[in-house]
């Protein structure tokens, strides 16, 4: 191994990641001036403009600048097709490039965590730190707070085609709903999101820029980990590389581990704790036997279809004008309103994809906007995108170390539409997506199907062109999950089973995913992860 050197002394707690979580726990720790906290993030940082602008995913995803720029593995699901697979590269990992959508899921998901054998984790238990660092623009009420980091606003601007939508639904038995986030999100709405004045709001912008201001904080960017550091079952601290150069530095109390679903399980299996035989094949020692470590990968699939539409104002037809783009652009820059300051999504609708399921099982992503491929141009004539996605999919993937290579993105099998049940649902929820754009309230607009495509009819033919148009809503989790079963890895304290000095505390732990969109219900997880680490303090 390399001569390396220690960093400054030891620290009471090393936080890897200074994504969606980590920024979160680095902020909770230091409040204590006696804690000394070290935060590694393997990316840069967020100054670039385009992670302010909410517009700006469409800049930052697909852009090694901000984006790690991964595949999946081959989908035999999506007929031999392999995904980009965006994930943030910056401080504030994910929440710097993604949809900015606050989304809770329902209250059915973390009960159903509790019942799997997590106890604390139950609706009743979570809800209380959903609160704590939320401030909503409506004040504080039963189901909402003000004054903490998480800022969650109202979206700047409304498209009339997206309220024709919404009575559209009606007809069909969505009705619209005040609040997605009171437990039950069953109903259409337009979308809450992280924003600050127009502008995006991520976890580094809320918790870690307060936090980096105090002395007990030390960040490091450009920091790759290469393997956690075992005496026997114990964790005492992590050997990284900071522009070349090797490192190792130690912690008195925990790591914790922070790097992603993705990302999480690989500096696991590189540091010897996982399957052994895995690990064996990556030419490194097992020191830790965790076989559910990679397993057990979730992620929301979601089938875009597009309409064309008649009488009605779309970004499509804005967005290809120079005129258009000026306007856009000054609104912006003199309001911080308008088109560039739209999250991705802006009207969804949540429901069932059959009468007999309790709670809906089913996310519509609506937007003012289509294209062939994301990342292409627009299209040249008005058309609105709806999206549908199987909010509790049934197939199950894993994620794994490739090789002992650090830099190598592990390989990532989603196995997409390989359950006969998640088959079903993506059939039924093209043919929903068919009744809803067919409502009296949408008739002025005449939608036009151009995909898949009315041609399309048997459920043959739906199921395949699922497969040819379906794309990831980027939401991976699961793959270190909670529990107490042998395939658990960590427990509900989210401590490692097995060792000592090491929790994980990112989207991996959710032993299932969660009924909507992920951001924070990973700044919930890490805000109740920071409060059981502090009363455990030594």
């Amino acid at each position: 191994m390399t001569q390396s050197e220690q960093l400054d002394g030891h620290y009471d707690y090393i936080i890897i990641g200074a994504g969606t979580a980590g920024c979160v726990l680095a902020n909770r720790l230091t409040e204590n001036p006696k804690t000394r906290v070290l935060l590694l993030e393997a990316g840069g940082r967020d100054n670039y403009h385009w992670v302010k602008i909410p517009v700006g995913y469409l800049y930052c995803i697909g852009n090694p600048r901000t984006d790690w720029m991964m595949k999946t593995e081959s989908e035999r699901g999506l007929n031999g097709r392999a995904l980009v697979y965006p994930r943030g590269k910056v401080l504030g990992g994910c929440t710097s490039v993604n949809g900015m959508i606050y989304m809770r899921g329902q209250a059915a998901d973390y009960d159903h965590w509790r019942q799997l054998g997590n106890p604390g984790w139950g609706w009743d238990d979570v809800l209380p730190y959903f609160l704590k660092s939320e401030d909503h623009h409506a004040g504080t009420s039963e189901m909402h707070q003000s004054g903490g980091e998480w800022k969650v606003a109202k979206q700047r601007l409304k498209w009339d085609i997206l309220s024709a939508v919404q009575e559209g639904a009606k007809e069909f038995g969505i009705q619209p709903r005040a609040d997605f986030n009171d437990g039950n999100n069953e109903g259409s709405g337009f979308f809450e999101v992280n924003q600050n004045n127009g502008i995006r709001w991520s976890t580094a912008s809320g918790f870690l820029r307060p936090a980096l201001k105090r002395p007990n904080l030390r960040l490091l960017t450009q920091a790759h980990v290469e393997a956690l550091m075992l005496e026997g079952k114990t964790i005492t601290g992590v050997r990284l590389r900071v522009k070349g150069k090797p490192l190792f530095a130690r912690c008195r109390q925990e790591v914790l581990l922070a790097a992603g679903a993705i990302n999480s399980p690989k500096i696991l299996e590189l540091s010897g704790i996982g399957q052994p035989r895995r690990i064996k094949d990556l030419g490194l020692p097992p020191l830790h036997d965790s076989p559910g470590v990679g397993e057990n990968l979730q992620d929301h699939l979601q089938i875009r279809t597009v309409y064309k539409v008649k009488n009605a104002k779309t970004l499509n037809t804005l967005a290809n004008s120079a005129l258009g783009k000026a306007r856009m652009a000054l609104q912006y820059m003199t309001t911080q309103s308008g088109p560039l300051s739209m999250a991705p999504s802006q009207f969804g609708m949540f429901t069932k994809s059959r009468p007999s399921l309790a709670t809906p099982d089913l996310e519509y992503h609506v937007q003012p906007l289509s294209t062939d491929r994301l990342g292409d141009p627009l299209h040249p004539f008005p058309a609105i995108t709806v999206s549908v996605c199987n909010l509790r999919p049934d197939s199950i993937g894993s994620c794994h170390a490739q090789s002992g290579t650090p830099e190598q993105q592990p390989a990532i099998r989603l196995n997409y539409l390989s359950a006969e049940t998640d088959k079903q649902v993506a059939i039924q929820s093209l043919r929903q997506a068919r009744q809803i754009m067919t409502a009296r309230a949408l008739a002025p607009h005449q939608p036009e199907e151009i995909l898949p495509g009315p041609g399309y009819q048997s459920d043959a033919e739906l199921l395949k062109q699922a497969g040819d148009i379906a794309t990831t809503i980027f939401h991976p989790v699961g793959t270190c999950k909670m529990g107490t079963d042998p395939a658990a890895v960590v427990g509900a304290d989210l401590k490692v089973h097995g060792l000592t000095g090491l929790r994980v505390v990112d989207a991996s732990i959710m032993p299932k995913i969660v009924s909507g969109n992920t951001a924070s219900p990973v700044v919930m997880i890490a805000e109740k992860a920071a409060q059981m680490i502090k009363q455990e303090a030594r």
